[in-house]
């Protein structure tokens, strides 16, 4: 089976951009997280804390890298991502996302982010 690239995509953005009841419902009951200040296994509760409002993003733009579907079920894609917290601070980032489909649909499952600084630093002198 051939995953919608588009839905995925679209889920995705979501994670940047939605709050804690989005993660809630689209992430999986466990993720695997790995972050320059962070790295463990979370549950699906203490993930969605982590979408607080002074967190979230805006301009993001996604460029999509890669996308695997090693099983029917599992998809991983990796993009590079470029955002603007609300507090105007810019970012960017190489992030790849593994996803799992449950009956409920695609459930992030893992997500991983590596800071691009040269981009961010050139973002906020613009």
């Amino acid at each position: 089976m051939t995953v919608d690239r588009d839905q995925l995509l679209e889920i995705e953005r979501g994670f940047w951009t939605g709050d804690s009841s989005y993660f809630a419902e689209n992430a999986d009951r466990e993720c695997l997280v790995a972050f320059p200040e962070m790295v463990g296994v979370l549950d699906n509760a203490d993930l969605a804390a982590t979408a607080s409002k002074p967190k979230r993003w805006r301009n993001l733009e996604m460029k999509l890298k890669g996308i695997v579907e090693p099983g029917s079920d599992i998809v991983v894609l990796s993009y590079e991502a470029m955002a603007v917290r609300q507090d105007g601070e810019p970012y960017a980032a190489l992030v790849s996302t593994g996803y799992v489909r449950r009956l409920q649909g695609w459930k992030m499952m893992f997500h991983a982010q590596t800071p691009i600084v040269e981009q961010s630093r050139k973002a906020a002198r613009s």
